[in-house]
């Protein structure tokens, strides 16, 4: 009887990390599925932009010091994204949460100065409608700023999150260690979308 009730806890200890893996690999197969998603919305873009590009393209429009600061952000926000999650490991909750407010900041930044951008692209008249190169950035662009978006509200629910958790064991890290991924997956597409369409564009 001893024996079996001893057997219990690893039963469930092992039950409980296979639930955490699959986790883990539900995610990974989702960051999969977001790959095609802007892979094909890349794509979409290449080949649309150059056959209609109306009055006002890319060499009149983007600013590419503009760009690079908003590039900046989002690379320095997955710098204390990653800062976070190092202390996390570290059981320094306090200090976690520092870091995440200041990515939750420049995330903010970042989605503030894209605001900006698209409504001085919209007051010089490039409207969705006014060419396949507007509509195609557009949606390249603004899908990309949803994800922001969507990683922003994730890392505002970390923060609550971490205030009301008594303790953060494997179960729990793994909901930050995810967060950690989506946002690093974001700003690896906008280092795509910084090349081919600000880069690229202004250069054709």
């Amino acid at each position: 009887m001893s024996s079996h009730v001893m057997d219990v806890p690893a039963a469930a200890h092992e039950h409980h990390g296979l639930i955490i893996e699959n986790q883990r690999l539900g995610f990974w197969m989702f960051l999969g599925s977001e790959c095609v998603f802007f892979a094909s919305l890349i794509g979409t873009y290449l080949a649309l932009h150059g056959r209609d590009i109306g009055n006002l393209g890319p060499r009149q429009l983007f600013d590419i010091p503009y760009a690079s600061i908003l590039t900046f952000v989002l690379l320095s926000s997955s710098l204390t994204m990653g800062l976070g999650v190092a202390a996390m490991g570290r059981g320094e909750v306090r200090t976690m949460r520092r870091w995440l407010y200041a990515t939750l900041g420049l995330g903010l930044v970042f989605l503030g100065m894209q605001v900006n951008e698209f409504s001085t692209y919209w007051r010089a008249g490039l409207h969705m409608n006014s060419s396949l190169f507007s509509a195609s950035f557009y949606t390249l662009v603004g899908f990309h700023g949803l994800h922001v978006t969507f990683g922003v509200a994730w890392i505002i629910a970390l923060i609550v999150y971490s205030y009301r958790a008594k303790g953060l064991d494997a179960s729990q890290t793994v909901r930050f260690e995810t967060a950690a991924l989506y946002w690093h997956f974001v700003d690896v597409v906008w280092i795509l979308i910084f090349s081919v369409v600000y880069l690229v564009g202004v250069l054709q």
